[in-house]
């Protein structure tokens, strides 16, 4: 549960020294998380927004972003029945940072770091979010549901929009965030996209050197056309056609003022296979991919 993963996240925080914060029902409505709390209000289970930092160096941080919903039922747009116990992992992301912050605590490399968790359930009840309602979010904008389990997009666009207290060098979020990912590249690489071709390259090359490959796929204006909305900023589904990509610009659309790249696991953050660097379950992919990342800047 999202109450579990921010207590996860409490005891990490204490074990290394790493600053953590762990944001409760009222204090996200404070923040007007408007995604977050969309997404949340269908379930019995309240949502957290997990704030870690680690100060090994000055300047501006390097802030990772993970997606926790900790499981994902599709709400109103429920999902079909078979394979649904696999969306336990939708918060792979999640588990991606706090991946990250565990070996930062043991490392200690000079860096600065921001881990930003928004997490919830997604649930269908008579209280959930409907296709078809409009939500205000932490940036702003309008977003008209048209399928409620677009949600990662939800509550990920609050964390992007929330980063930018931090004056960031730059953000990479890491996200289970759409089934044509793994139409796209199987369960191989990970889905690449941003909005800085240096960032996105760099990215690139971390996963090279963890073995967590990811490949870059086009952000063009003309994708930006399938999400606009008729009573909205934007709309939060585009349907089948480019679902990767026009997901990256959904998110792109709460990106302002740093560098940003998106890695899409959705395909990689689990494996039904055995193989030479895996078992079964959970793969932890794009942790590695992280620490490459951060630790390749350290005494920059």
């Amino acid at each position: 549960t999202p109450t579990y993963l921010g207590k996860q996240a409490e005891d990490l925080g204490k074990r290394h020294g790493i600053t953590v914060t762990v944001m409760d029902l009222a204090a996200i409505r404070k923040e007007k998380m408007g995604g977050l709390l969309a997404v949340a209000q269908g379930s019995a289970e309240e949502p957290r927004f997990i704030i870690l930092e680690y100060k090994g160096a000055t300047g501006a941080p390097v802030v990772l972003v993970g997606k926790g919903v900790t499981f994902d039922t599709g709400g109103i747009s429920i999902k079909p029945a078979e394979k649904m116990e696999d969306m336990k992992y939708d918060m792979s992301g999640a588990a991606s940072v706090l991946g990250t912050f565990e070996m930062l605590g043991r490392l200690k490399p000079k860096v600065h770091v921001v881990g930003l968790i928004p997490t919830t359930e997604n649930m269908p009840s008579g209280t959930a979010v409907k296709p078809g309602d409009v939500i205000q979010t932490h940036f702003g904008k309008s977003i008209e549901i048209i399928n409620t389990d677009a949600e990662g997009r939800l509550i990920l666009c609050d964390a992007l929009s929330y980063a930018r207290k931090f004056s960031p060098a730059c953000v990479v979020d890491a996200a289970t965030l759409t089934g044509a990912v793994v139409v796209g590249l199987g369960a191989i690489a990970s889905g690449l996209m941003g909005n800085d071709e240096p960032l996105i390259d760099e990215v690139r090359q971390a996963g090279e050197r963890a073995g967590e490959r990811v490949w870059p796929l086009p952000l063009w204006d003309e994708y930006r056309e399938m999400i606009k909305s008729d009573i909205a900023d934007v709309k939060n589904s585009a349907g089948r056609p480019a679902g990767t990509i026009t997901a990256g610009w959904f998110l792109r659309e709460f990106v302002s003022g740093y560098a940003w790249a998106h890695v899409d696991i959705a395909g990689t953050a689990y494996s039904d296979r055995e193989d030479a660097t895996r078992v079964k379950g959970p793969t932890g992919n794009c942790m590695r991919l992280f620490a490459e990342l951060v630790l390749g800047r350290a005494g920059k």
